[in-house]
């Protein structure tokens, strides 16, 4: 990559942000000399949280790649490497002296997914003296149009209705007016832990070699958490990586991934879960492609592939990642201020190393750490899980999920962590806070297996913390969510238990040493 003079025509500046990795937008139809197109490693982007190691080199990779492609296919590229002399630090400060340089006649960028760089490009396109555009991304499968029509007059913003909607609107999954395989949602057969006699294919991963990269976020002092083997990197840098995991996943995996895909075990930090969800914030992979290309795994092998296993996969892309980013549209930025709890502990240290005896929490935690990717029941039931229960403030945890995923945007992981996992919406996203006592832990996962607390045990030195925490949630909360029906079971078998105040001392005790 090169970084070419200023052109004397006065061209038009376009701003690729690092999450905007897409071959197909229609910038690229045409290759014009009269354009020239920014990308920057910056540091504001590399240190606003504290970032696993992987996601900052994989970021840095595939943006490096996109830029070589660019090029390669004709256009005009401008790259800024981190540790160049003359790197400003911020988008929109690079943006200013790249427009200076080239004595840029416009600006033009797509929407930022998040707020605050969206905020950041509108506060620097106003002081502009020359014209600025902000275009679609051309990514998402829905827009602030469809989301009112959903959700227009009503109180609350359910999934499901939104997830429907999407289905007829693209027509997905469809028969006529009804949906395929005659339901909507296939959830409850999606519920199913592993057993032991099934083999869990190994997962693919790539193989890049990224030390100079390393080496650089080294040098320029970046700060991150979790491992990497530079030698060895295994995210894709590409699309056409991307469309590799994409193929390996219908192939291998998709045939399982429905009906286990709130399992976890020791045996597998993958499971046969898709891990394209990186390919996809990143805009390598466009959401329909991925949609199309696991329907039609299953119109070609429908003696392999089931409705459910499609339906769970087409659910998560379609309706909740979807359904997500509407909830981050219509909420920012208040949003990332709510905590209906009041919760104010800060996270345990142990978070940062996986180092507890609480065998799930440990797991879940270390695989983290070294792949920089758990699964969805992970995220929510294990972590988030005890996050809430113990009382974490909303804001440390997200700046955890935030930092420690290689999927993780602000778009995305905030209503999935304030809103499903820590219900510090207070009920925007779910209609209840997702609480679970050890049992279903140990119903969903052999973790319980290795751990030296007893899952069935409520107090006791080897009681696991999970179960007398549970119970101390709903009686610190009672007056948040007493009124609240879909729980009002908890608290009748509460207020039947008769070692109550032994409970709440054993819960009391294990926060006392966080």
């Amino acid at each position: 990559m090169h970084s070419n003079p200023p052109n004397p025509k006065s061209p038009t500046l376009r701003l690729i942000l690092g999450d905007q990795l897409s071959h197909y937008h229609s910038w690229y139809r045409e290759v014009r000399d009269d354009i020239v197109y920014l990308m920057a490693e910056v540091r504001s982007e590399a240190i606003y949280v504290k970032h696993h190691v992987q996601k900052v080199l994989g970021f840095f990779q595939a943006m490096r790649t996109f830029a070589e492609e660019l090029e390669q296919a004709g256009h005009r590229v401008i790259y800024v490497k981190l540790d160049d002399e003359q790197n400003q630090g911020s988008i929109s400060a690079e943006c200013l002296r790249q427009i200076r340089l080239h004595t840029a006649s416009s600006f033009e960028y797509q929407e930022p997914d998040e707020w605050r760089l969206q905020e950041e490009l509108r506060n620097m396109c106003a002081s502009l003296v020359i014209p600025s555009t902000c275009q679609s991304s051309e990514h998402f499968l829905s827009d602030d149009e469809i989301w009112v029509k959903v959700f227009k007059g009503k109180k609350t913003r359910i999934m499901e209705n939104f997830y429907r909607f999407m289905r007829k609107h693209h027509g997905i999954l469809m028969d006529g007016n009804e949906p395929i395989g005659g339901i909507w949602n296939f959830d409850k057969d999606n519920r199913k832990s592993i057993p032991k006699t099934i083999d869990i294919p190994e997962p693919l991963c790539f193989n890049h070699d990224v030390t100079e990269l390393a080496s650089m976020l080294d040098r320029m002092g970046i700060q991150t958490i979790g491992s990497v083997d530079p030698k060895h990197f295994p995210w894709p840098k590409n699309r056409e990586e991307s469309l590799r995991l994409m193929h390996f996943f219908n192939e291998h995996l998709l045939e399982n991934f429905g009906r286990y895909q709130d399992a976890m075990t020791n045996r597998s930090w993958s499971l046969f879960h898709s891990r394209i969800s990186f390919s996809l914030n990143t805009k390598m992979l466009h959401p329909m492609e991925v949609i199309t290309s696991a329907i039609d795994a299953m119109n070609i092998h429908p003696e392999l592939i089931s409705i459910e296993q499609v339906e769970g996969y087409v659910r998560q892309i379609l309706g909740w990642r979807e359904y997500m980013r509407g909830i981050y549209r219509e909420y920012m930025p208040h949003y990332a201020t709510l905590n209906a709890f009041n919760h104010t502990r800060q996270l345990p240290e142990w978070f940062w190393t996986g180092d507890t005896p609480m065998h799930c929490l440990s797991m879940t935690i270390k695989q983290s750490l070294d792949h920089a990717y758990a699964h969805h029941i992970q995220r929510l039931m294990i972590t988030g899980n005890y996050a809430l229960l113990a009382g974490i403030n909303p804001d440390a945890v997200d700046e955890w999920y935030l930092g420690i995923y290689m999927d993780a945007i602000e778009w995305v992981e905030m209503p999935n962590t304030r809103g499903m996992s820590q219900f510090a919406d207070g009920g925007i996203v779910g209609t209840k806070p997702y609480v679970s006592s050890a049992s279903y832990i140990n119903s969903m996962s052999d973790y319980c297996k290795s751990c030296s607390f007893d899952p069935k045990k409520k107090v006791g030195v080897d009681a696991c913390p999970f179960n007398s925490l549970y119970w101390h949630f709903y009686h610190r909360n009672r007056h948040l969510l007493g009124g609240n029906n879909r729980i009002g079971m908890m608290y009748a078998v509460w207020d039947k238990m008769q070692n109550k105040e032994e409970i709440l001392a054993q819960a009391k005790s294990h926060l006392q040493t966080l």
